[in-house]
């Protein structure tokens, strides 16, 4: 286990994320990456525990989605099954789990100020802090995809599923869209990762 930990963490995060999986009994599954999640929590059958997380080569990605699955397994042993997955118990849970993880012999100094902010109110996803999603997105390795908030008004751009939209107008914190197919308008994250079709 400690080389493959080694593989998709920061060396410094590989023991004391070693000791929290065993102390909480998890079976860890490193899986392909999928498109809709970066890792999930389930109670088996049997009453084990098992986290499974995308594997990627951005070791920051990867230590922070552990630890939030990890955040989910303990707030539910703690408060029981009825608390909402994202809600008070487990963003205190996972505030208490990542707080060890926040220092410079772990995290780039670029990336600890942003850290610091997300987890004063830890979202759902990284994905959905679009602050930490933009500075997480300088690990990964480079692809041809682009974000949203880069396309200029009017381009045209497809998702993973194939479907296309045309970008329109911000509103609020997100960008309006319409689904070339349908006409039906959808709200977007700045930071979706998406490929560029045409550019008008």
């Amino acid at each position: 286990m400690n080389a493959t930990l080694l593989k998709y963490l920061p060396e410094n995060a590989v023991t004391p994320c070693l000791e929290l999986i065993k102390a909480n009994d998890v079976n860890l599954k490193i899986v392909n990456q999928r498109v809709t999640r970066h890792g999930d929590y389930r109670l088996m059958p049997d009453g084990s525990h098992q986290i499974t997380v995308n594997a990627t080569s951005n070791k920051y990605r990867f230590l922070i989605t552990l630890i939030h699955e990890i955040g989910h397994l303990v707030a539910f042993e703690k408060f029981g099954r009825r608390i909402k997955p994202h809600g008070m118990e487990w963003k205190q849970t996972f505030q208490y789990l990542m707080l060890p993880f926040i220092r410079p012999e772990i995290f780039p100094s670029s990336l600890l100020p942003i850290l610091a902010k997300h987890f004063r109110n830890p979202k759902a996803s990284s994905t959905t802090d679009a602050h930490l999603s933009i500075a997480l997105k300088a690990y990964d390795i480079p692809t041809d995809k682009i974000q949203v908030f880069e396309l200029p008004s009017g381009s045209v751009f497809k998702l993973y599923n194939g479907k296309l939209f045309k970008k329109g107008q911000r509103k609020v914190k997100r960008y309006e869209c319409v689904e070339i197919s349908s006409g039906r308008v959808y709200l977007f994250q700045p930071h979706a990762e998406v490929e560029v079709v045409i550019n008008k």
